[in-house]
């Protein structure tokens, strides 16, 4: 069953969204382009893409109100494209356009998994060890009740088991120190719900020890999880920059940079899945281009390979 690409979204769609979409047909992932038609076969042709499209006449700005514009704008690519994976005729959603308009769309199209409250959004990390971490959530849900954190450790560790092979993941709770007693009342009353979970629980993480294998799946709120990721985003575009000013073109040191630089790639990790929703829905960084497209659409067929 095909991967259902938003071809309309983001900040370089749609030239961008085609030819990772097309990069990622080559090497055998079945999928349908949704969009303006008459916009996008020109650019197939171009590729020479043999991709089929769905027309999807609307498009939903980044400046929209997510839920307002969902309804406002029933033929957009977002609301067409996860119709597509309500009705069964795509196996994933891929998107780079408004976050929370796929958010919005999710929810009223596809619905909320069973016993779950709020969907949360998360990315993959990796580490030293080659290990990744997962963080959740980094922004479909801001305001968190602790019962919604204990939710997300679950999906979390369901979605590292099955797509990722991970056998019983460690859970770890994003606080401001890895003492019990530390954090806000947030994290503070969290913390004895993970205890009593079920789950592999390893206690508080700090924000410097996430990428230090301290635990394979880390928990906090939309609004906290969305600093931390923007955040690091930011320094490594800062520590990159900086790094090849004071290299410059010394040939020794141009290997270990491209390999620095993959590490802090977002292209590298492909999007964020939308965790807690009926369907496998991937939201993509809006800067993505085509490599990060590429990558988006691979994490979503690796999942559906997977039956998630």
């Amino acid at each position: 069953m095909p991967i259902a690409v938003d071809a309309m979204g983001g900040d370089y769609a749609p030239e961008e969204v085609v030819k990772g979409a097309v990069a990622a047909a080559r090497e055998g992932i079945p999928m349908v382009l949704v969009g303006q038609q008459a916009v996008l076969e020109p650019l197939l042709a171009e590729l020479k893409g043999q991709l089929p499209v769905v027309h999807a006449p609307q498009v939903i700005g980044f400046h929209e109100q997510p839920t307002q514009a969902v309804q406002a704008k029933p033929d957009s690519s977002i609301v067409v494209g996860i119709s597509l994976l309500q009705q069964g005729k795509a196996s994933a959603f891929v998107s780079a356009g408004h976050s929370g308009a796929v958010v919005a769309a999710s929810l009223f199209i596809l619905g909320r998994e069973e016993d779950i409250e709020r969907p949360a959004l998360c990315v993959l990390y990796p580490t030293p060890q080659e290990r990744p971490v997962l963080v959740l959530d980094v922004g479909a849900t801001v305001d968190c009740r602790p019962s919604y954190l204990v939710q997300f450790a679950h999906m979390g560790s369901v979605y590292m088991e099955k797509v990722l092979g991970i056998a019983r993941p460690r859970i770890g709770l994003l606080s401001t120190g890895e003492e019990e007693i530390k954090g806000n009342r947030l994290v503070r009353e969290a913390h004895p719900l993970l205890k009593e979970a079920g789950l592999n629980f390893v206690g508080n993480v700090e924000a410097k020890d996430i990428l230090r294998d301290k635990a394979e799946v880390i928990v906090t709120d939309g609004f906290t999880g969305n600093v931390v990721i923007k955040g690091a985003e930011g320094f490594a575009e800062v520590m990159v920059q900086q790094v090849s000013q004071a290299l410059g073109k010394r040939k020794r040191f141009q290997s270990a940079l491209r390999l620095f630089r993959r590490a802090v790639d977002y292209s590298e990790f492909g999007g964020a899945p939308l965790l807690g929703v009926r369907g496998n829905v991937i939201v993509a960084h809006g800067r993505s281009q085509a490599p990060a497209i590429k990558s988006a659409i691979r994490l979503a067929y690796q999942a559906a390979e997977r039956g998630f």
